[in-house]
């Protein structure tokens, strides 16, 4: 009678158990399933550079023999290519200074130097632009992007001076 009884919390007390460290078991996966980034969104509008990035990355968890014979050889570093008028060569309007976008978001590049004017696009948080001129109400600037060249108009305030 007493090694029924034994039996009976015995076995009650490793059901108990199956099922506290099933579900410390489970709910560890599921934690760390869902701690895990998700791959870098590719747009229409990206450079080739970053749409190949994105295409080489490799999935978590995932290897391959194409990957690891990926990290033995070495990648060839591309060489850039110079326009005879770089930016730093071109000068600067009178007035005009270089600065770095401080908005977290980026900016909207517009065609004028109103709210409801043509969008050209967008420019990034810390991206570094040439800041031309302002707007007679001092509301908006006129940036030059670095590197492409392009001139459009921000929101004032958004640019910071750089030294």
């Amino acid at each position: 009678m007493l090694s029924n009884i034994l039996k009976i919390i015995l076995g009650v007390f490793l059901a108990m158990t199956i099922l506290v460290g099933g579900s410390a078991a489970l709910a560890i996966y599921f934690m760390n399933r869902t701690s895990i980034n998700p791959p870098k969104p590719v747009f229409s509008n990206d450079k080739a550079a970053v749409k190949a990035q994105a295409a080489k990355a490799p999935t978590p968890g995932a290897t391959t023999a194409a990957n690891s014979s990926a990290k033995t050889t070495s990648k060839p570093k591309p060489t850039p290519i110079e326009s005879p008028l770089a930016e730093e060569e071109k000068p600067l309007p009178p007035g005009a200074y270089p600065a770095t976008v401080t908005w977290p978001q980026g900016l909207i590049l517009r065609a004028e130097p109103k709210l409801n004017a043509e969008r050209l696009g967008g420019i990034g948080f810390n991206a570094k632009v040439v800041v031309l001129e302002l707007s007679n109400d001092k509301t908006w600037q006129k940036i030059r992007i670095e590197g492409s060249g392009k001139e459009a108009w921000v929101k004032a305030g958004n640019t910071k001076k750089v030294e």
